[in-house]
């Protein structure tokens, strides 16, 4: 499913237009997003929870050339689904 069909399918069951279901989609990876820059986590009891974890910094391999780089820590955002997410 892309984002146009979520957004369809988050309009019909709602019962709100395509654009007003467009808007909350867009509110809500929004709000998501800036929470995560935060550093805070964002919980959906029963769907699931958004957090920021950190990776160390480490070695990889160029594959065209076959050279060793370093690859930098960084943060990435990191999702544990709930319990109604198991299918």
């Amino acid at each position: 499913m892309n984002k146009a069909e979520l957004i369809s399918a988050i309009a019909e069951k709602a019962g709100l237009t395509k654009v007003d279901a467009g808007k909350a989609l867009e509110a809500m990876m929004d709000t998501t997003i800036d929470t995560l820059k935060k550093g805070d986590k964002v919980t959906l009891i029963g769907f699931g929870t958004f957090s920021v974890t950190e990776r160390a910094a480490r070695k990889g391999r160029n594959p065209r050339t076959n050279k060793t780089i370093k690859i930098p820590a960084k943060k990435v955002a990191k999702f544990k689904a709930g319990a109604k997410m198991a299918l």
